[in-house]
């Protein structure tokens, strides 16, 4: 018999050193970097670590019993609004599906988004994890309903009807116009030839993933500090 251990070993040996509960985080985390690296190839004009962190966030929430999904859009707010800043990942084919503009609220800022809120009325954008409701037709067209995940981040969204919706002033027209893309009341605006299209893509229990590098949001959200231990306080946010 040889003296070289099989691959069966190593994870029951890690499964001995770190536990059942630091076992799980490991390969969630192995899980959360493949697919960072794979949003990186797909989207390589993005910011990696914001690729990076959307993965791990996501994959947190699958960890703690948020249902799997296809598909993950990733909003980096901290690029200007004149900049395509919004991309859909269709994360079971491996696929960039759109790569957008996408405005913030006009109490976020102008043409760059520095304040979020959680506050209703305040018309301000919201940063975290989301996952999407039903599409609608409403006042605003064709329209994407939102679930904040994340208790005091974003967790009001439905209530304040943070949606994704078309709007003329998510146009690159309007960015030749005015110098920037216009504001909404803090819903995630897109141009209104992609609208359709990009909701459907997301519709029905699918990610939305929105960054800004806010420190305290970033130091204290436990999507982005994913706790390996009890899963019931996650559970609990999200159902707020």
């Amino acid at each position: 018999m040889s003296g070289r251990r099989s691959d069966g070993w190593r994870p029951l040996a890690s499964a001995l050193t770190y536990g059942l509960a630091g076992w799980l985080l490991l390969t969630g985390t192995a899980h959360a970097s493949d697919l960072g690296a794979t949003l990186k190839q797909l989207a390589p004009e993005a910011d990696p670590h914001v690729l990076s962190i959307a993965a791990s966030a996501m994959r947190c929430a699958e960890h703690h019993g948020q249902p799997d999904a296809d598909r993950l859009a990733v909003i980096d707010y901290s690029r200007a609004s004149t900049q395509r800043r919004l991309w859909v990942f269709d994360l079971a084919k491996r696929r960039l599906l759109f790569k957008e503009w996408v405005a913030h609220g006009r109490a976020s800022g102008a043409d760059k988004a520095r304040f979020f809120s959680n506050v209703p009325e305040s018309h301000t954008s919201s940063l975290g994890l989301f996952r999407t409701l039903g599409s609608y037709y409403g006042h605003k067209g064709y329209a994407l309903r939102l679930k904040g995940l994340e208790a005091g981040v974003n967790n009001n969204a439905y209530r304040r009807a943070i949606v994704m919706h078309g709007a003329k002033y998510a146009t690159p027209a309007f960015i030749h116009r005015v110098g920037r893309l216009g504001r909404s009341w803090g819903c995630p605006a897109i141009r209104p030839a992609v609208a359709k299209p990009l909701i459907n893509s997301l519709k029905d229990g699918q990610y939305i993933f929105a960054y800004y590098p806010k420190p305290s949001w970033i130091k204290h959200s436990e999507y982005l500090n994913c706790p390996a231990g009890d899963s019931s306080k996650l559970l609990a946010d999200s159902r707020d």
